[in-house]
């Protein structure tokens, strides 16, 4: 069997477009997954048993089950509660947003466990309301925690992002695969998408073991 790559250079305009659009929805996906990972952490940590209870259900549901299948809940029965049609764009940023938000929400729960309880204490001594120390007190130290664990999450939705071709979604991998059906290339066209995949990955990879390696040295200091 040859194999030749040469025909590549043909599509890569589309493969480009498909990239981009791959990259816009996971960073809306990614700034929507914190916010609701904040919120959903901070019902985790709660002393209030019915907002506990609703966030770990939340959690635990968006965790044990697979992304996939919630993709095609969205697209498909959503609609129909909703009496709105979604586009494979929208419903691609909602499903991964919300599994998003569940996978970060751990990632900051146990970021605000790791915060001194001296802070609330000063917080409640200095009689700032609850808003302000949720927001310029303990959000900044939750996310400095966080950040590795962030980051890898935002790796793990990267990779998970391929499955919106599922719904006919145009991001990389479902113009890559319309590519290997015209040219009749898939080994050529799927090698390509999965290095295209890698170069992007791998520095968010390496990126986490540095953040974390000078994080330990801040601590440790």
């Amino acid at each position: 069997m040859d194999f030749d790559f040469s025909f590549l250079a043909e599509y890569s305009g589309v493969l480009w477009r498909g990239l981009l659009t791959t990259l816009q929805f996971v960073g809306i996906a990614v700034v929507l997954g914190l916010v609701w990972g904040f919120v959903l952490s901070l019902g985790r940590t709660s002393s209030n048993k019915g907002l506990y209870w609703l966030a770990t259900l939340y959690v635990e549901f968006f965790r044990g089950t697979p992304v996939l299948v919630q993709l095609f809940w969205i697209f498909f029965c959503l609609p129909l509660f909703l009496g709105v049609e979604l586009s494979g764009f929208i419903s691609a940023v909602i499903a991964l947003s919300l599994y998003s938000g569940a996978i970060t929400s751990e990632s900051f729960r146990a970021a605000l466990k790791s915060i001194d309880a001296s802070q609330f204490d000063a917080c409640i001594a200095l009689g700032l309301p609850q808003g302000v120390q949720t927001v310029f007190v303990i959000l900044p130290q939750a996310m400095l925690r966080a950040i590795p664990n962030l980051l890898s999450n935002v790796v793990s939705l990267f990779k998970e992002s391929a499955l919106v071709s599922a719904v006919g979604m145009a991001d990389l991998m479902y113009v890559g695969q319309n590519i290997a059906n015209n040219v009749a290339r898939p080994i050529e066209i799927l090698t390509a998408i999965a290095l295209i995949y890698f170069a992007i990955g791998f520095p968010l990879t390496r990126a986490v073991s540095l953040v974390e390696g000078r994080l330990l040295k801040v601590v440790k200091a």
